[in-house]
């Protein structure tokens, strides 16, 4: 999983060895999970010693703490960077929503374990990492939260719209519309996926136009 800006100086070998024990990690934690997955496994997979492991993170649930983060932190930047690119065409809000559902899509097409990984998790209640779970999810849907609050606040959207609730919706759509196509229906292309839920965001499946 890439980083979402360069690195430099001599930060910028760890940053490529934490990649490679992220990259090894998610890989073998969506393969046969959590528990069953050894350190011993995942340096092997990565081809580091075992010691680099430790070196970089203090124990295995460390590690898949910080994977979360780094790969949540990149979910969000994508999402980020879609509605600034939209803002600077002089899109609308709307625009900006739906290009933060194709850039969702872009992402999990791009890291489908790591999508998995943390849609799985979000449904795990006795995990260690419960907290670092709850602050990186608010991440993702805080972005998409600034999006449709300045639609509110613009005319744009209703101002009835419940902008927490909504927002955890859109992330959610996404997500699990992304898993199914990846699972169920590998033959669409991610721009019948995007055409499908750009018309749920539009309100036009009832037939409105």
């Amino acid at each position: 999983m890439e980083r979402s800006s360069t690195t430099s100086g001599g930060s910028t070998r760890r940053e490529a060895t934490r990649q490679k024990l992220y990259e090894a990690a998610v890989t073998l934690i969506a393969e046969q999970g959590f528990s069953a997955t050894t350190v011993d496994e995942i340096a092997e997979r990565a081809g580091v010693a075992k010691g680099t492991v430790y070196y970089n993170f203090a124990s295995k649930s460390v590690l898949f703490e910080e994977l979360l983060r780094h790969g949540v932190g990149l979910l969000a930047s994508s999402l980020r960077e879609a509605a600034d690119r939209t803002a600077l065409r002089g899109g609308g809000r709307g625009d900006a929503l739906d290009a933060m559902i194709r850039a969702g899509l872009v992402f999990i097409d791009r890291y489908p374990a790591f999508t998995q990984l943390y849609v799985a998790e979000l449904w795990r209640t006795n995990r260690a990492w419960q907290s670092t779970l709850l602050v990186v999810r608010q991440q993702a849907v805080a972005v998409v939260e600034d999006v449709l609050r300045e639609g509110v606040e613009s005319g744009e959207f209703s101002a009835e719209t419940d902008v927490p609730l909504t927002a955890a919706a859109l992330v959610g759509m996404v997500l699990v519309a992304a898993l199914d196509w990846q699972s169920f229906q590998p033959g669409r292309s991610l721009d019948e996926v995007h055409a499908a839920l750009s018309r749920l965001l539009q309100g036009r499946v009832g037939g409105r136009h």
